[in-house]
């Protein structure tokens, strides 16, 4: 799990305030000012994430 959380702070680029595991879906909480830079250019960011670790990611502000 902490080999997870790693490899997203590190492919979102963000500051990571909490995740959650939904079945295939990891949920990702990042400040309201930074969902932009985690999700990417038209979802780039989430989308190759989501090709490295297998899952369906989402991402919401906190």
């Amino acid at each position: 799990m902490t080999d997870t959380l790693e490899r997203l702070r590190k492919m979102l680029n963000v500051e990571i305030l909490e995740v959650e595991y939904d079945g295939d879906t990891i949920v990702v909480y990042v400040p309201k000012d930074q969902v932009r830079i985690a999700v990417g250019t038209g979802g780039a960011a989430v989308k190759a994430a989501e090709l490295v670790l297998g899952r369906k990611i989402e991402v919401r502000a906190r």
